[in-house]
């Protein structure tokens, strides 16, 4: 059991159900590592996007009031950054602003970039975990440090009925702190490649 074979098995898992669709940059052509977790998913369920975080979170909402289940994919915590717009003042909110009616389930993927044994720099290794915990009242942080908690975490994020959940896992190399939806890069990066993704919603 590795951490890659885990996020895999669980995104083939979510993929199995006709409702999901993964989203974003570098989930059909390689660019980064959330690449190499969606090899297995069918093209089918598969949108490449160019970089607009903010209408990705959009698209990702809009999709989910439709009836879809998006996994969206943003490389970066510090691109992600760009859709809090849509992440905080409209999928966060939805269900208290619709009196709940609306109730839109979404699994958001990021990555804080690591700082060892290359420092990706001030603008690709920020952590904004704290800030969305403080300010997201519908979403729900997940730790998932440990292989063996992947796939039961990702299990219950798609089976739960709660309205937003968000799966956190591992740290930077050099950091002990929680994080929001973040898999370590170095755990599931193929040796071509040292960059790495994720963050989930419901």
């Amino acid at each position: 059991m590795s951490y890659l074979s885990e996020i895999k098995r669980s995104m083939n898992y979510l993929s199995k159900n006709k409702k999901t669709i993964f989203l974003g940059q570098s989930v059909s052509w390689s660019g980064n590592s959330i690449f190499n977790t969606l090899t297995d998913i069918p093209s089918k369920k598969k949108i490449e996007l160019p970089v607009f975080e903010d209408v990705q979170m959009g698209m990702s909402i809009g999709l989910a009031l439709n009836g879809f289940i998006p996994v969206t994919c943003f490389p970066r915590f510090d691109f992600l950054l760009l859709s809090f717009n849509q992440l905080i003042n409209h999928l966060d909110k939805i269900k208290r602003l619709s009196k709940n009616q609306y109730k839109p389930k979404i699994i958001i993927r990021t990555c804080i970039g690591s700082k060892k044994p290359l420092d990706g720099g001030l603008q690709h290794t920020q952590n904004f975990t704290k800030f969305l915990k403080e300010y997201l009242k519908e979403i729900q942080v997940i730790k998932l440090n440990k292989e063996k908690l992947i796939f039961n975490n990702i299990e219950c994020c798609h089976e739960e009925t709660l309205d937003h959940l968000i799966i956190s896992t591992a740290i930077t190399t050099d950091s002990k702190e929680d994080i929001l939806a973040i898999y370590h890069q170095s755990k599931y990066c193929s040796p071509q490649t040292n960059v790495g993704p994720v963050i989930s919603a419901k």
